[in-house]
């Protein structure tokens, strides 16, 4: 197979340099020569077809013949719409890429459009289909009229617009000629089930593709950052299943750390994550879809799992697979893994944030009768399991976690604001218990609030509940708590989670984009408006030029660390450039 000659042809990129394509059921990562270097499918925990970004077999490239060239690339706003752009020395050429939208669970259609933008283009095309991570390389069946018919284990594959393709190094590859102002299609199909009979039109694939993206995501004006705004919701839309589960990243695998076995699989939908993505359009757009989507795939979760749910799911709503290491080489400095053990956890603070979220939905008058019984479930939850140890945000260590007892008791006081008056008093003074067991054992002799009982450091993620409400912005743990965090864990406008260890902040690991989110929520309740805006943008620009997040930054390399896209930091831009733009009084 074609493996060997991939990953001298197409060596991986960093991080900053890829763009994402997705339609909601799976997502493809584009390099800037023009190489699809990631694609799982049928849907986004399956394997890949497109795997030399883990050094495996299987790529999609498409590039000018002129290797010198310049790269650049933007996306049509509002849309998960791509266009790779090269500017040569005789002219410019462009490929609008796209997988087609809505996706279909069961195909995926790759849509590849070479532009002559100035001058006439030649561009180099080479296919090499290897499904389940390289274990099944393309066979081709048929050839007929132009088309491609092609077989990779369990999958079809339908290849058309390279007619006079030729098998070479294992791929068919093609030269295409495009005159100046011209376009040329590229259909690529391949689904677990027979394709239908009659060949896609690209024309009309692009303009439903063009239009459900439009109908799909929202303008967006008045925020801090309306077009990244806008970005981060439509990347938030693209990772969102039919299902209404929302993947955490498209990959898996990317280290967050070079060599120190930090690299995970986040190709399922984390509770946390889809309840972080539902709050953040409520305060941002509204009653939209994908809080309707969150609602409902939370709410489903915990109506079939109750006091027993887990922190990640499938997009099917299925058990997250046991960890298991792929033979393939990995990205540099990771091996290749699938799976996740977070499925043997539990965490208490995922209750707090699905009321959360629930509560959101209530002020926009979108819960229903079944998703007040998943608030039921998740308040007995909380009164069941409070006192257990738990995993907590960071996923570490079983700990009475100072974050997992307060997150609740903000998600207690939330629901109760819009629940009837018994259930609103009962749920109220179970967060008044939660708040005061954490004062007991969890307040540092500073008056901050502190990780665990045992652990005295401070914790970027204990600006959330306050933030949530908790308790009063203006109590002064608040404060201290902010304070101590911008002191111990802020950098150069970047904020880390906790210190690791005796090591400066930047040796341990990567300044975690969240937590910079966080800090300007946490200024801006504050009333501290100037600083709050310096957060934000400080973190907003640790993108590249895609305008991807990933969960962390190196701030000493200005790379992006770990799996891509990360869908909790776009929807932590999303929130704080709507919030940011609402003034708030200082607290006096």
């Amino acid at each position: 197979m074609g493996g060997r000659a991939d990953k001298v042809l197409f060596p991986p990129h960093v991080l900053r340099e890829y763009a994402l394509i997705a339609d909601g059921e799976r997502g493809a990562l584009i390099g800037p020569r023009g190489d699809i270097a990631w694609l799982c499918t049928p849907s986004w925990a399956d394997g890949a077809v497109f795997s030399v970004l883990l050094g495996g077999p299987g790529v999609y490239a498409l590039s000018p013949t002129d290797l010198r060239f310049t790269w650049g690339g933007y996306y049509e706003q509002g849309t998960l719409i791509w266009r790779s752009r090269w500017v040569t020395a005789d002219g410019i050429i462009e490929c609008r890429e796209a997988l087609a939208f809505p996706g279909d669970r069961h195909t995926a259609v790759l849509l590849r459009r070479v532009l002559a933008v100035d001058g006439d283009a030649q561009v180099s095309v080479g296919l090499d289909v290897a499904a389940d991570f390289g274990a099944h390389p393309m066979q081709q069946i048929g050839h007929q009229d132009g088309i491609r018919t092609l077989r990779a284990g369990s999958l079809q594959v339908r290849w058309s617009g390279a007619p006079a393709a030729h098998h070479r190094n294992g791929r068919l590859e093609a030269v295409l000629d495009v005159a100046a102002g011209q376009h040329h299609d590229l259909v690529l199909e391949l689904g677990d089930r027979p394709l239908p009979d009659e060949v896609p039109d690209p024309g009309r694939l692009w303009q439903r593709t063009e239009q459900a993206w439009h109908e799909a995501v929202p303008p967006i004006d008045g925020s801090l950052a309306d077009r990244d705004s806008r970005h981060a919701y439509a990347v938030l839309r693209g990772l969102t299943s039919a299902s209404g589960g929302m993947v955490a990243a498209a990959t898996t695998g990317l280290p967050e750390r070079a060599e120190q076995g930090r690299n995970y699989d986040y190709r399922y939908c984390w509770i946390r994550d889809q309840c972080y993505a539902g709050q953040a359009v409520a305060a941002a757009a509204g009653p939209l879809p994908l809080l309707d989507d969150a609602v409902g795939f939370v709410s489903d979760r915990l109506l079939a799992d109750g006091p027993d749910l887990k922190p990640a799911y499938t997009v099917g709503g299925g058990r997250v697979p046991d960890e298991t290491t792929l033979d393939l080489p990995g990205y540099p400095g990771a091996d290749a893994r699938t799976g996740n053990w977070v499925n043997d956890q539990f965490q208490l603070d995922n209750f707090g944030e699905a009321l959360l979220l629930l509560a959101a939905a209530a002020r926009h008058d979108r819960l229903d009768r079944e998703h007040w019984q998943a608030a039921d479930i998740a308040v007995s939850a909380i009164e069941r399991r409070w006192r257990e140890p738990d995993a907590g945000i960071w996923e570490l260590g079983n700990e009475h976690w100072a974050h997992s007892r307060l997150i609740c008791a903000a998600g207690l006081r939330a629901i109760a604001a819009a629940a009837p008056a018994p259930q609103s008093a009962q749920w109220s003074s179970l967060a008044d218990l939660l708040v005061t067991d954490t004062a007991r054992d969890c307040l540092h002799r500073t008056g901050r609030w502190q990780r665990a009982p045992g652990d005295d450091r401070v914790d970027a993620a204990l600006l959330l509940p306050a933030i949530r409400g908790a308790l009063p912005a203006a109590d002064p743990r608040t404060a201290l708590t902010l304070a101590a965090v911008r002191r111990e864990l802020g950098r150069d406008g970047y904020v880390y989670r906790f210190r690791q260890d005796e090591r400066p902040l930047a040796d341990a690991e990567g300044a975690f984009l969240l937590c910079g989110f966080l800090m300007a929520l946490a200024e801006h309740q504050q009333g501290h408006q100037v600083d709050a805006v310096r957060w934000f943008e400080r973190n907003r620009a640790a993108c590249g030029s895609p305008a991807l997040f990933t969960e962390e930054f190196d701030v000493v390399e200005h790379q992006l660390r770990g799996n891509l896209p990360q869908a909790f930091v776009h929807a932590l831009l999303l929130e704080s450039a709507h919030r940011l733009a609402r003034p708030r009084p200082p607290h006096h």
